[in-house]
């Protein structure tokens, strides 16, 4: 059946087809497209997923920029991560999946109506958590979780400064280094310093001009871990602001977004500096960190971590040691309405589509 191209305020009635948002190449968000076609069958060892919930991530807003460093040709799918119910299931998969709430890491694809994934893919969702929740802490959560505990490894008592504290990924960050024992700085803009103060965490505004010394006068021995989706060169006042034996996190480059060129250059250039500071004989650590990292080479254990990590996080999400953070619910129909709020830097959480 061909896809047919519908526009995107569209009411989605119709259930037995697959509705999907295609990305047709550098377009204004107004350009996405509403494609219709059959709902995909599961291979064998396959589930098709019937999407409930998914989000608008900083790598859409690259990928629709062409500046994500590896996105796959246009046209395609946009979609980093879904949560969703198991409608169907291919040949060697358990039963039981039928029917369960699971949650997934795609990179792409996730806005669509269904989706067929590997089942070794997906992570089931505890019971007594909605999708809407579950979807703010899988790309947001896992990206938290091993950052702060598989690279940072943040100690209790150890200070911690997290760039962007109110975002997507920052409001999950700061809550769990929180519950690790952690002291938090976070930089936001001053709207959003009441919110994070009732976190427990010390608000520093990013649009100071002077966080550097802000954060110096927080903590005069420097801090223990700066995570930092920035980069740029800012990247280098993150790396001076770490004690002796900290750890420098960079997992993006938001500072270049609306850069025109290479999408891969400022990923380059932030690894080149990775490289020269693990050189330097100072005790402290940089890593760019990666969600993906190992996939390619070592899927089983990569699958196996991701599965450890996500659950992790909805175990957090359960005790209420992190909370959902949803700055918008809004219908997939209106993707490109949901693409404006979430590059507007206005809203704080995650902006999640449904169907």
């Amino acid at each position: 059946m061909r896809k047919q191209q519908q526009p995107l305020l569209e009411v989605m009635v119709n259930t037995v087809e697959r509705v999907e948002i295609v990305l047709p190449g550098k377009v204004e968000p107004e350009g996405l497209e509403l494609h219709r076609g059959p709902v995909p069958a599961p291979a064998a060892g396959q589930v098709v997923v019937a999407m409930e919930a998914t989000g608008v991530s900083f790598a859409e807003q690259q990928m629709r920029r062409g500046r994500y460093y590896d996105q796959p040709p246009f046209p395609f799918v946009p979609g980093y991560d879904l949560v969703g119910t198991v409608q169907a299931v291919g040949e060697g998969v358990a039963s039981g999946l039928l029917g369960r709430r699971v949650a997934a890491l795609t990179k792409i694809g996730g806005w669509a109506s269904h989706i067929a994934l590997d089942a070794a893919d997906v992570v089931e969702v505890p019971d007594g958590v909605g999708a809407v929740d579950a979807e703010t802490a899988v790309v947001n959560g896992i990206t938290a979780w091993q950052m702060l505990h598989r690279k940072a490894r943040v100690r209790a008592g150890q200070t911690v400064l997290v760039h962007g504290a109110n975002g997507g990924v920052g409001s999950i960050l700061v809550q769990l280094a929180l519950a690790a024992g952690a002291d938090v700085i976070g930089t936001a803009s001053t709207r959003h310093h009441d919110g994070l103060r009732a976190l427990g965490v010390t608000p520093v505004d990013y649009r100071s001009g002077n966080v550097s010394a802000r954060v110096r006068a927080l903590a005069p021995r420097g801090v223990d871990a700066v995570f930092d989706h920035v980069g740029g060169e800012g990247i280098v006042d993150s790396w001076r602001l770490l004690a002796p034996g900290g750890t420098l996190v960079s997992y993006g480059t938001a500072a270049t977004r609306d850069d025109q060129g290479s999408g891969s250059l400022p990923v380059l250039k932030l690894l080149g500096r990775v490289w020269l500071w693990n050189a330097l004989p100072n005790g402290r650590r940089a890593y760019f960190f990666n969600v993906w990292a190992g996939r390619a080479y070592a899927k089983n254990r990569f699958r196996a971590r991701l599965r450890s990590d996500l659950t992790q996080v909805f175990t957090a999400l359960q005790r209420g040691e992190i909370t959902a953070k949803v700055a918008a619910e809004i219908p997939l129909a209106r993707a490109a309405e949901a693409m404006r709020l979430a590059e507007s830097g206005t809203v704080a959480g995650k902006v999640v589509l449904v169907p």
